[in-house]
């Protein structure tokens, strides 16, 4: 059954980041179904999501406030336009979002996926300064091994990675700060800023968590001092948290852990609970206001999606904020960070294939020691864990875990078993 699914698949879907050309041979799952916080192919066989579908899931699949809330939407609208009108499940979710994000006077631009919430926040810098009448100031700081997503502008604040160089000849310059690799990065992007800050239109960081870097976890004050510098010299933050925002980092917003309020966020993946594709990018009233002015002149902000602000998934984001919000799941994200940090302590990092873990809340990167040339070991362990019945993926050789937040405790060790005898089955001397 699964044969005849993958080679339909093969013959009409190109799958992003995928060379198709090898896609039979690496034994891809089908999908049929989802219950709790497995997924279910096919041949009815399951699977753990310990990567949350791409880091998008947070409370698990199927889950019956979320089914109903889209039930409810679809008794009264799929989706109406943002561009000029307005939508109320849309009005209800930016008020309720308004309550919680760490932005001043917040004011909601929606988009449906992270990397147009970060071209979008790219392109708000931009104007900004423009309306503001400051000259010169058109360009970004970003960070070394910096995943901001794949539109020319993300891909431009982005790192090199992930074929990015490909389109070099696309991507915009931008001043480029050391990653979080480099212990001195605040620093570094410090002393940038006092030189460029007159070209400087934002700064674009990842707080606390570069993710597609391999699960980088930096230090929490320096952000602190790296917003300092923003606003004495003139120069926007932006924050991206795509992938660290909705609980992940065992706070509501990676930002609130650094104790800092950007000027501007992109939120995605998680701010639907991982039902429907919708992002969004945050700016203060302060930015709001310097794009009010005659109506249609420059002052205005041309840009919009034709399915930005959808009602569906306005209406199962905003339930999604209220089950998110309850103290028992952030409590969780934080028990269940603990156990999974101390069984990959006594069960994964005395393994003779891993080089370093590095976890922060719910998000944890398993870095495997180098192998052969062309071993590929990071996409065969997690081979291993899918034939245990544990969905993983690897970012290179660093395997990565990225669980809901309702994960349980037997789900953890679950996970790290399935892991661990994978890594022992690969990387055995």
């Amino acid at each position: 059954m699964a044969g005849t699914w993958i080679e339909r698949d093969a013959s009409v879907v190109w799958h992003g980041f995928t060379q198709m050309d090898a896609f039979l041979r690496n034994s891809p799952l089908v999908i049929e179904s989802a219950e709790g916080h497995e997924l279910i192919d096919v041949d009815g066989k399951r699977y753990l999501d310990a990567i949350s579908s791409l880091w998008v899931n947070t409370l698990g699949h199927r889950v019956p406030e979320l089914d109903q809330a889209v039930i409810d939407q679809l008794g009264r609208v799929a989706h109406s336009t943002l561009l000029g009108h307005g939508n109320t499940t849309v009005v209800e979710l930016s008020e309720a979002l308004a309550e919680v994000v760490p932005v001043d006077e917040p004011h909601f631009v929606y988009a449906s996926d992270g990397a147009a919430a970060v071209e979008q926040a790219l392109k708000i810098a931009f104007q900004y300064w423009k309306n503001e009448g400051s000259e010169g100031k058109t360009t970004y700081m970003a960070f070394g091994g910096a995943y901001h997503g794949d539109t020319v502008g993300s891909l431009s604040v982005g790192g090199d990675g992930f074929g990015s160089s490909t389109f070099d000849d696309l991507r915009f310059p931008v001043v480029r700060a050391p990653g979080f690799d480099d212990p001195a990065f605040i620093d570094a992007a410090i002393e940038l800023l006092e030189t460029t800050h007159d070209e400087l239109a934002a700064v674009v960081v990842e707080p606390l968590v570069q993710g597609a870097a391999g699960i980088r976890v930096a230090p929490t004050d320096g952000f602190k001092d790296l917003e300092a510098s923003c606003r004495d010299l003139g120069v926007l933050l932006i924050c991206d948290e795509v992938a660290t925002g909705f609980g992940r980092t065992g706070s509501l917003f990676a930002s609130e852990i650094c104790g800092i309020r950007p000027d501007i966020m992109a939120l995605g993946k998680g701010l639907t609970g991982g039902y429907l594709p919708m992002s969004v990018t945050v700016t203060s009233g302060a930015i709001y206001k310097a794009f009010l002015g005659e109506d249609l002149g420059p002052k205005t902000l041309y840009h919009g999606h034709s399915y930005g602000g959808n009602a569906l998934a306005a209406a199962v984001a905003r339930k999604h904020l209220e089950l998110i919000r309850a103290p028992e799941i952030l409590a969780n994200v934080n028990d269940r960070a603990e156990q999974l940090k101390r069984l990959l302590d006594e069960r994964v990092a005395p393994l003779a294939g891993v080089a370093d873990i590095r976890t922060q809340g719910l998000m944890c990167g398993v870095e495997l020691a180098p192998g052969s040339p062309g071993e590929r070991r990071g996409r065969l362990v997690c081979a291993g864990a899918v034939a245990r019945g544990v969905l993983l993926r690897p970012l290179g050789d660093v395997v990565v875990l990225m669980p809901p937040l309702t994960i349980t405790e037997p789900e953890i060790e679950r996970i790290v078993e399935a892991l661990a005898e994978s890594i022992e089955e690969v990387c055995a001397p």
